[in-house]
Parts: structure tokens; sequence; C-alpha cells
């Protein structure tokens, strides 16, 4: 499964939406009207309505603002979470991405969370063990296509993304999937606060053979790392620990293919599909 598993929607997302669905009908907007009066889109109104998406504090504040300025919607907000029980590594996890200064990825199973185009997405989740139901598929899909948006919310963000040769090649989902997910990686490889690497097949040194890893570095200057394995997730705030796993990153990059020629082997590999 990958890296960066969403968990299901929860109860109280479910009753959030359902609150602000109920307020925005008594103060008589539609989801056409309410949405650009609180600047997301409808599919992201919905979303939160249906209880599919977890409203970030920007969402809630505008429409507790927009409906009333109660102060309600304020309150029911901190009671929010994706699943009753969600491990703390992965809450505290999701919150430092939306803090970070630097955020980096390397992967040696599957694309990045973060770069995943949807038929691959769809792809991924279609792999999961026991299978999902059709509910709990678009669920997983919803979130992971809305957690992109941090690429484009935080252009001050640097973004870093180290991936193995072998997960393009893999060409999970077949042809047509992979040809989406390598115009899809191009097209975030020209966004200026994103770089992607290419480790290559051919490579004699690896820096990171242990595993995949995920690195943040926070304003007040902390480097903190996340990894995760089959069922398990580990949020690492030893600052020796976490400036190893950056050390090794580090000596990563420079055994990756540089940005230029990770864009050159992919617009190959674009080609010959």
């Amino acid at each position: 499964m990958s890296v960066d598993w969403e968990p299901d929607p929860s109860d109280s997302l479910k009753t959030f939406g359902a609150f602000v669905q109920a307020l925005r009908e008594h103060h008589g907007h539609t989801r056409e009207q309410f949405a650009p009066l609180v600047r997301f889109s409808v599919h992201t109104v919905a979303s939160i309505e249906l209880g599919r998406r977890m409203a970030d504090e920007v969402f809630v504040e505008r429409a507790d603002e927009v409906l009333g300025g109660t102060g309600a919607l304020l309150r029911a907000g901190k009671h929010l979470s994706r699943q009753p029980g969600l491990a703390s590594w992965f809450r505290k996890w999701a919150g430092l991405e939306r803090q970070a200064v630097s955020l980096s990825i390397y992967e040696c199973r599957l694309v990045p969370g973060l770069l995943e185009s949807e038929p691959y997405v769809r792809a991924v989740f279609g792999e999961s063990i026991p299978p999902l139901a059709d509910e709990q598929l678009e669920a997983q899909v919803i979130a992971r296509m809305d957690r992109q948006r941090l690429l484009r919310e935080r252009p001050n963000t640097s973004f870093s993304f180290i991936i193995e040769e072998a997960v393009i090649r893999r060409e999970l989902g077949g042809p047509e999937v992979t040809r989406a997910m390598l115009d899809h990686l191009l097209e975030n490889m020209r966004l200026r606060n994103v770089v992607v690497q290419i480790m290559p097949l051919s490579s004699r040194h690896h820096a990171c053979l242990d595993g995949p890893v995920q690195l943040v570095e926070l304003p007040d200057g902390r480097r903190l790392a996340y990894s995760e394995g089959q069922q398990s997730g580990r949020l690492i705030s030893d600052g020796k620990e976490a400036r190893l796993l950056h050390q090794r990153y580090a000596t990563l990059r420079s055994q990756a293919l540089s940005p230029a020629d990770s864009e050159g082997l992919l617009e190959r590999m674009r080609g010959a599909q």
C-alpha cells in the first residue's frame, strides 16, 4: 500500500459536513453560491459536506464568517478527526506537512502520493487487500487528490522527490495509466517549488537501501522524519536519528540523476509508450 495512506471518513467528518450543509441551507445558499463566498471550489465544499474530506482551518474560519459568525463552526472544527483512534503520528505528520519550509520524499515502491495522477491513484487503491468497496475507494481517491493541493497552495515550500526508476517502469495499472502518470509527473516538475529526481537502475551506489522515507524542515529549524512499513508508521523526532536520515537523503540526491536528466529520462519513457 502507499506510503501516505489516508484513512476512511470518520463520523466526526460526516457530522461536521452535515452541520455545514444545514447552516448553508439555513442561510439560503446553494453550494454553487456558497463556494465563491468561502473561496473554495464547489467540489471541495461538496467533499466536506459529505464527510469525504477534512476541512482545514481556513475553510472553517471562512465558513463560520459567511454563515453568521457565531463561532459554532469554529468550536465544531476543533473536534474533527479523520478516524476514531487514528494514530497520533499520522495526524502529527499531516500537520507538519502544512507547516513545512521543505519536504523531501524518497520512494522505492510507488510514485509519491503528492505526485500521483488520478488514474494511478485508482490503480494503487484497486490493489488493496482486502478489496475496498466502491465508496471506500472513492473516499481514498478524493482524499489523495485533495492532499496534492499542497504543491500549489504552498509555493514557498520546497518539495524534493527521489523516485526509483523501477517504480515508473513497473507500469502499475497498465500502459495508459503509466502514460497519464508520466504526463502528470512532467507537469509537476515544471512547478518552481518542485524538484523530481530519478534514481537510475544503473546506479552502483545507494544511500537509502533501508527503504522509503519522508523528511520535513520546519520554520523553527527543526528537522523531523517519517517512516512507514506495511501496517505501521513512525514519526521520528529524535535529533540524532532525524539528522542521519537527512544526511542519507542528501547523499542520495547526489547519486540520483539531475533534475534535467530525470526529466529527459521521463520524456523518453513517455515517447516509448
